[in-house]
């Protein structure tokens, strides 16, 4: 089981990576949720292993890449499940993100137009996106306060992933729309 991990907000992030850990999956960061991960001895892997290409553009490119998001919108057709493996990649089955603080930035009356423009997110919401779309294999999460119920309900089960029922998916999906929705518009 793979997960991967890019948020700004890390409120409880520590225990719900770790757990995660323990449940068997494997980690997946970049920049700076990477640094806090490792700094919180929690075994992850740099997106850029995934790729094979480097974070470029000062960390304006990190994540768009076939690898990450091919493994984020495969489905359980065999048809993807065959070229998913033709091409080297592995299924991601949970998108923890949250997006750059945009609006947070520009509310500052120190904020800059390069600001504001730095912390417009590109990669967050595309994988968001792409997990709530295929939220039938992928479960999306982009809110802090559902860290919790997702580790109760995956914790006693012998396949966490299947442990979020299609509700709850749908739920989690619909989250993630309304949200993006609100983060474009603004």
């Amino acid at each position: 089981m793979k997960a991967i991990i890019s948020v700004s907000n890390k409120n409880g992030l520590q225990d719900f990576a770790q757990n995660l850990v323990d449940l068997g999956f494997d980690i997946i960061s970049t920049g700076g949720t990477k640094q806090f991960l490792e700094k919180n001895q929690i075994p992850v892997t740099a997106v850029s292993e995934i790729t094979g290409f480097p974070e470029i553009l000062d960390g304006r490119v990190k994540t768009l890449h076939p690898s990450i998001h091919g493994g984020i919108l495969a489905t359980n057709d065999e048809s993807h499940k065959n070229e998913l493996s033709q091409h080297n990649i592995d299924s991601i089955d949970l998108v923890i993100v949250n997006l750059y603080p945009f609006i947070e930035t520009i509310k500052e009356d120190t904020s800059t137009l390069t600001d504001a423009i730095e912390n417009i997110d590109i990669g967050g919401p595309t994988m968001i996106r792409a997990a709530a779309k295929n939220f039938l294999n992928v479960i999306p999460v982009i809110d802090p306060e559902d860290y919790q119920w997702i580790y109760e309900s995956m914790k006693n089960s012998k396949s966490p992933i299947e442990s979020i029922n299609l509700s709850q998916r749908k739920n989690l999906a619909i989250k993630v729309f309304e949200h993006i929705s609100v983060y474009d518009a603004i």
